[in-house]
């Protein structure tokens, strides 16, 4: 019997490129609540921790009911762009290609992101994809990154072993999970971290486009 075989994709930086959005919404959650609006890289450095914990790092002063209240907001202005045409999260060059390379080489393909579990459907839908991915794992359903639990979780309901299953992600918090996991980590150039952080944080490697992943992670 042939081992699973699983990669493991986090979605904003990696798979589409939502920070306008992203910082769109931060931008509304903090004007509503009349405090500054954080810089643009400051909320790209926090793009895939749980929207909570970005929000407490974005707005330290804050108290915990306030940061709970600007998450909703959040969530408001994000579902307000979904329903209005307005979300920007357009997929990376090459995407789609590699899913089909994958599948047909034999891998299990999973999601694992900072995303609410609607918002990460909502994306996969909008590319009729959600069904190319036997596990979805986010921060509403598991423990955020760098906690290895959404990777434990992702290989627990794929039967796949740590030795087989690999992470591709954009942000240190992707590898930090994989470390933590024990599971090999693929990091991508063209998301919200850089590549020297994301090879310091553990990256076995790092692609600079997606045509480069097969045979990387082969």
């Amino acid at each position: 019997m042939n081992a699973i075989k699983l990669a493991v994709f986090d979605c904003d930086g990696t798979i589409v490129d939502s920070q306008h959005s992203i910082i769109h919404s931060m931008h509304a959650a903090f004007t509503r609540f009349g405090l500054p609006v954080p810089e643009r890289d400051a909320v790209r450095r926090v793009v895939g921790l749980p929207l909570l914990h970005a929000i407490e790092i974005l707005a330290p002063g804050e108290a915990r009911s306030r940061h709970e209240e600007m998450r909703e907001a959040y969530s408001l202005d994000w579902q307000e762009l979904r329903a209005s045409g307005g979300l920007s999260e357009p997929l990376y060059p090459g995407f789609l290609e590699v899913l089909d390379t994958l599948a047909a080489d034999g891998w299990v393909l999973g999601v694992a992101t900072g995303k609410s579990y609607h918002g990460l459907v909502g994306t996969l839908e909008k590319y009729d994809i959600l069904d190319r991915f036997a596990t979805l794992q986010t921060a509403d359903r598991a423990l955020g990154k760098p906690n290895p639990d959404m990777l434990l979780k992702a290989m627990e309901e794929t039967g796949a072993a740590p030795s087989e299953t690999v992470m591709i992600g954009d942000t240190t918090f992707d590898i930090e999970m994989s470390v933590n996991a024990n599971v090999r980590a693929i990091g991508v150039s063209w998301g919200y971290h850089e590549v020297h952080e994301l090879m310091s944080s553990g990256a076995d490697t790092v692609v600079y486009e997606f045509g480069e992943l097969p045979s990387v992670i082969a």
